[in-house]
């Protein structure tokens, strides 16, 4: 990064569920194929879902739409649900409540031990779900009663019951603005994060339209599209359509994200919103004026110039009215740092999935952030002409319709801004940065490390297992002593339990395709808040620690500890220092004696007054590795040297004594 401003903050994290993907990476592998995640429905397909047969006669009827799948699975009982709280709650918040987790999870953060406050902004489409499904059937109504249902459904409960079920303690609040719901929800997390309000912010937005297997009709002049393809900036473009989708991003301050060693996948230098007022055409209509002013806000916001940026994640609807509004406004912000033209690439995810809606925003965003990542401009899809209305030639954008290797302008790093406008006049926009290289942590000393999986049933231990191995098998280059970091600090524990010891990457795959090298259990744990296990301070017992006597010691114990481990070797010296203060020697010399030396220091340490206090320094030094690992001690008991160690581990001793 080439110039801070101290308002950057990072994306740590991202999660969504598209058409055609079930998670971020699926979605990455469609953008840049080239992929078109719209379903078209049969007759069959749409008669079953409740389609008349007039309405399928109508030459008017597109049957088209992004769809998502599984939206009716849900795992209740993990957040905590009843069986009939599940039934009766909106897909839209229970699919971005499993969204918010696995954001948490991928960045390696457990609520349970985080001590920092997380924010929570989000918004939704219209709720169908409750229209179709649950006003349709009185009976359900009034069994669970009005305020129930309106509990389980509303939009304004979606992101309070994230920070409920997940223990959140940061701002949390539902953003409505329509198309633009979720890039103003990433702006206002921002702004959040900037004034202190909280440490993390998780943002985003979702829109599950039901029923899904439906289409809609098209009428001339509206905002859909006639054949249920959406063309953005095209010569035939002529409407969007709409599709389901939903994505959240874990936002961080930058420096603090930098200072954490979290995985920093693209930074926001600057974001803006605004609203269009009353000077346009009609309510519905967009506005140059206002778009250009909200795209200014965001780059004087990062101390930008346009030159800058090299790509920009357009609204891109498609329609006769709004591509061509947009591109002016775009133009007239850009213009107002530089003259350069077609310079800048310009796409939509529309052309892909279709209009999400609330989460429309947030899906340009995370495409342009795995853009940066991956340093490739996916293609725009249907482009093949310049829609005539936009004189691209005197513009500072060409239409970005092929995979290309993503080049910068000049020395900086790449940038990208991203847009959003929601009917009504909501603008917001964002500029995004790729995120700064940073120097490789050293290679652990350790020669071999623990892999801790856990889960609520043996099931899922069993699955998370074939997800961690396929994971190791498709990045091989990962550091296996961040995985086990990760895996043991940054993950919710859950009561049943595996284990698996690995040197290295091929090992560990080896060692979880082979039940016979896992080391499973279980532990009682208490309940968590909302029904959910709990970790953390809901951990049943903990160890008991006998110490031995004279008998057990030998030349080299703890050596490899000693070479590898700070806090063992730290400790060692400690106790050393002490032990040569009082009787003149270092009993490291007996303990990790020079090549040669190995049989005079055997002999030594045969006698009492060697033997005793080397066996007290390694126990000690182990107790005390061990305790930083989190090991929590219950109970310690010791013979003969071994409870003096004891004492000292319970203060009743000190070290010096």
């Amino acid at each position: 990064m080439n110039h801070l401003t101290g308002q950057e903050i990072a994306i740590i994290s991202m999660a969504g569920r598209f058409p055609g993907a079930k998670n971020v990476e699926e979605f990455w592998s469609n953008l840049r194929a080239g992929v078109e995640s719209i379903s078209t429905f049969t007759d069959e397909e749409l008669l079953a879902a409740g389609l008349s047969q007039a309405e399928l006669r109508d030459p008017n009827y597109v049957r088209a739409k992004g769809v998502l799948d599984d939206i009716e699975m849900f795992d209740g009982s993990f957040f905590g649900f009843s069986p009939r709280e599940a039934e009766i709650t909106d897909p839209q918040h229970r699919l971005f409540l499993e969204c918010a987790w696995e954001a948490l999870e991928r960045a390696g953060y457990d609520t349970q031990r985080y001590e920092g406050c997380i924010g929570v902004f989000g918004g939704e489409g219209i709720n169908g779900y409750f229209l179709t499904n649950l006003l349709t059937n009185l009976d359900i109504i009034n069994s669970i009663g009005v305020y129930q249902a309106f509990l389980s459904n509303d939009k304004d409960y979606l992101s309070t019951r994230v920070s409920y079920k997940l223990n959140l303690k940061g701002p949390s609040l539902t953003v409505q603005t329509a198309c633009s719901t979720s890039l103003v929800a990433v702006h206002l997390a921002c702004q959040s994060l900037l004034s202190g309000e909280c440490d993390m912010a998780l943002a985003g937005g979702i829109a599950i339209s039901v029923p899904q297997i439906s289409g809609y009709q098209y009428q001339e002049g509206g905002i859909n599209s006639p054949d249920g393809h959406c063309r953005p900036f095209d010569a035939q473009a002529n409407g969007t359509l709409g599709g389901n989708g939903v994505g959240l991003v874990l936002l961080k301050r930058f420096d603090e994200a930098l200072a954490d060693g979290d995985i920093i996948h693209a930074v926001i230098k600057g974001s803006a919103i605004n609203n269009d007022g009353a000077r346009k055409v009609g309510y519905t209509a967009p506005s140059v004026e206002g778009q250009a002013k909200a795209i200014i806000a965001a780059q004087l916001t990062g101390e930008l110039s346009a030159d800058s940026i090299s790509y920009v994640e357009a609204h891109g609807t498609a329609t006769v009215v709004g591509d061509p509004i947009e591109v002016r406004a775009l133009t007239k912000a850009f213009r107002s740092s530089t003259s350069r033209s077609q310079f800048c690439a310009l796409g939509s995810v529309k052309s892909n999935v279709g209009h999400l809606d609330a989460a429309a925003g947030v899906a340009g965003l995370i495409k342009t952030v795995l853009a940066l990542k991956h340093r490739e401009l996916p293609p725009s899809l249907h482009y093949t002409a310049p829609n005539p209305e936009i004189d691209f030639a005197s513009s500072p954008f060409y239409v970005n319709h092929e995979l290309r290797a993503w080049e910068t302008n000049g020395d900086g790093p790449r940038r990208a801004g991203v847009s959003s406008f929601g009917i009504g006049g909501t603008n917001a926009h964002v500029v995004v940065e790729e995120a700064p290289r940073v120097a490789a942590a050293a290679p652990s000393s350790r020669g071999w490390h623990l892999l801790a999986l856990s889960g609520r049933t043996t099931a899922a231990v069993t699955a998370a297992t074939e997800k961690l191995r396929r994971h190791l098998e498709a990045q091989p280059e990962l550091s296996l002593a961040d995985v086990a970091y990760t895996l043991q600090v940054g993950r919710r524990e859950f009561g049943e339990r595996r284990a698996v010891v690995c040197r290295d990457v091929a090992d560990a795959l080896e060692a979880l395709s082979e039940p016979g090298r896992w080391i499973d259990g279980s532990v009682e744990l208490t309940a968590g808040s909302n029904g959910t296990s709990g970790g953390g301070g809901g951990r049943g017992r903990g160890a008991v620690l006998m110490y031995s006597g004279q008998g057990a010691q030998y030349v080299g114990m703890g050596r490899e500890l000693y070479e590898r481990e700070a806090i063992f070797r730290e400790t060692v010296d400690e106790c050393a220092a002490a032990f040569k203060r009082a009787q003149g020697y270092d009993l490291r010399e007996v303990l990790y004696p020079r090549a040669g030396a190995e049989a005079e220091a055997e002999a030594r340490l045969l006698e009492t007054e060697v033997t005793q206090p080397a066996l007290f320094v390694l126990e000690y030094a182990l107790t005390r590795l061990w305790q930083q690992w989190g090991l929590q001690i219950e109970a310690l008991m010791g013979h003969s040297i071994g409870e003096y160690v004891a004492a000292c581990v319970t203060g009743l001793l000190s070290v010096e004594d």
